[in-house]
C-alpha cells in the first residue's frame, strides 16, 4: 500500500495529532483519579481506580461529547504505544533493560485498550466489565496454563521494572530527551514530571510487591491500582500518604498534558 494518504501527505501527518490526543486522554484520566484519591483521603477512604475515572467522564453531563473524544483519544494512545514498542522510536535498544521498557509500553497499550473498550461499553450502554479485578483476562488465561503463583511472580517482575524505570526517568531527567519546549516552560514540566513519574513509579512498585506476595503464597490474587491505594491507606499516616499520592497523580496529569503539547512524536522513525 502506498505510504501517502494524498499527494504530499504521509500517514505521519495525521498520526501525530492522534497520538497527542492520546496523551491528553491519559492526562484527563489521571486528573480525575487525583480528584478521587484526594477526596478519599479527606474521607479516610481508598479512592477509585482508572475504570472509576473513565466511568465518571463518560457519565458526566458532557458525556455526549466527552465519551467519543475519550474513546478516540485512548485509541490514539494505544496505537502510539505500540509504535513506540515495535519500532523503538525512542531508541531504547535491544538490551535487557531496553526490551523491558518496550515490553512495558506494550503492557501500557494493553491496559489503555481495556480502558478504551470499557469507555465504549459505557457510552454504548453495554456492560464490558464482568466485575473482575485488574489484569483478569490475560492473567487468568495464563494462570490456567502456567499456574497462578508463577504468573503473579512474572507480573511482579514486570511491574517492578516499569516502576523502577519511571523513578529513574524522573531522577535522571531522561524525559527531557523527548520534550521540546522553552526553558521557562521546561522548569514547570520538570516539576510535574519529577513528582508525577515518581508517584506513578511508587504505585507500580507497590503493585509489584502485592503480586510478589501473592506469588510466594502460590496464588494469583488480584493486585491493581485500587489494591495499591488500599495498601497505602492502611499504612501509618495513610491519610497523608494517600493525599500525597493524589497530588502526585495530579502532577502526572499535568505532565501528560505537557506531553500532548510539547512531546516529540518520533513517528518518522517507524
Amino acid at each position: 500500500m502506498a505510504d501517502t494518504m494524498t499527494a504530499g501527505t504521509t500517514w505521519h501527518d495525521w498520526f501525530k495529532p492522534f497520538a497527542r490526543l492520546g496523551y491528553g486522554a491519559r492526562g484527563l484520566v489521571y486528573l480525575v483519579l487525583a480528584f478521587f484519591i484526594v477526596s478519599a483521603a479527606l474521607t479516610t477512604g481508598s479512592g477509585g481506580d482508572s475504570k472509576d475515572a473513565v466511568r465518571f467522564i463518560t457519565q458526566s453531563t458532557a458525556s455526549a461529547i466527552m465519551a467519543p473524544l475519550l474513546i478516540v483519544s485512548l485509541a490514539g494512545y494505544c496505537l502510539w504505544r505500540l509504535v513506540q514498542a515495535v519500532f523503538d522510536t525512542d531508541d531504547h535498544g535491544v538490551r535487557p533493560f531496553g526490551l523491558a521498557v518496550r515490553a512495558g509500553l506494550i503492557g501500557s497499550a494493553a491496559s489503555y485498550a481495556f480502558l478504551m473498550a470499557y469507555a465504549f461499553s459505557l457510552w454504548w450502554g453495554g456492560n464490558f466489565s464482568s466485575g473482575g479485578g485488574s489484569g483478569g483476562g490475560f492473567a487468568q488465561t495464563a494462570a490456567s496454563f502456567i499456574g497462578a503463583g508463577p504468573v503473579s511472580l512474572a507480573l511482579s517482575a514486570i511491574f517492578a521494572i516499569v516502576g523502577g524505570a519511571h523513578i529513574w526517568k524522573a531522577i535522571s531527567r531522561k524525559y527531557r530527551d523527548h520534550i521540546k519546549a522553552s526553558p521557562m516552560v521546561g522548569k514547570w514540566i520538570d516539576l510535574a514530571a519529577i513528582g508525577g513519574l515518581c508517584s506513578r513509579g511508587v504505585i507500580f512498585l507497590i503493585i509489584a510487591f502485592l503480586l510478589l506476595r501473592h506469588g510466594l503464597q502460590g496464588n494469583g490474587g488480584r493486585a491493581g491500582l485500587g489494591d495499591a491505594l488500599d495498601f497505602i491507606a492502611s499504612l501509618p499516616f495513610g491519610v497523608w500518604l494517600l493525599a500525597a499520592t493524589g497530588a502526585g497523580f495530579f502532577l502526572f496529569s499535568v505532565y501528560s498534558f505537557a506531553e500532548a503539547i510539547w512531546r516529540r512524536i518520533n513517528v518518522e522513525n517507524a
